[in-house]
């Protein structure tokens, strides 16, 4: 009877964390960042195989389209890995994605409703702003942001 009180006492007991802050920072996040015209856009990757795929094919130079007034996308040079990828997502403003049946870059700047293939690879941090203003056409560098 002891060793039964003794295993409910021990399993009562609450442990309170010793952080007390709700978020805990990153560490070790790839940062990427877009350039065209002295205009920058940074985006934090997401550890998965479809970003580290991507990540794997910097730095690259791509002309970037405008896409349903929605997204800017331009196709990469080869397919991303779409290992343990979700089915699809619902895109949102700042998502920075890879569209899988199609092979493309596929960067918003509006959200749009759920769209099977849309494989999330990263989050724009900062630039939001100049991702809309891209032109048809105007080649974007790509590359890991030291």
């Amino acid at each position: 009877m002891a060793l039964f009180v003794l295993f409910a006492f021990t399993t009562c007991v609450k442990v309170e964390p010793e952080n007390d802050e709700k978020e805990i920072e990153r560490v070790n996040v790839t940062k990427i960042k877009l350039t065209y015209d002295n205009k920058v856009i940074l985006v934090e990757m997401l550890d998965n195989h479809s970003a580290n795929d991507f990540l794997s094919l910097l730095p690259l130079e791509l002309p970037f389209e405008d896409y349903n007034q929605t997204e800017k996308t331009t196709s990469l040079p080869s397919k991303l890995s779409t290992e343990n990828a979700p089915s699809g997502m619902t895109p949102k403003t700042g998502d920075f994605s890879y569209y899988a049946p199609w092979g493309n870059l596929a960067v918003y700047y509006k959200d749009f409703s759920y769209s099977t293939g849309v494989i999330q690879l990263g989050t724009l941090v900062e630039g939001l702003d100049y991702l809309s203003k891209i032109e048809d056409g105007t080649i974007v560098t790509i590359e890991i942001y030291e």
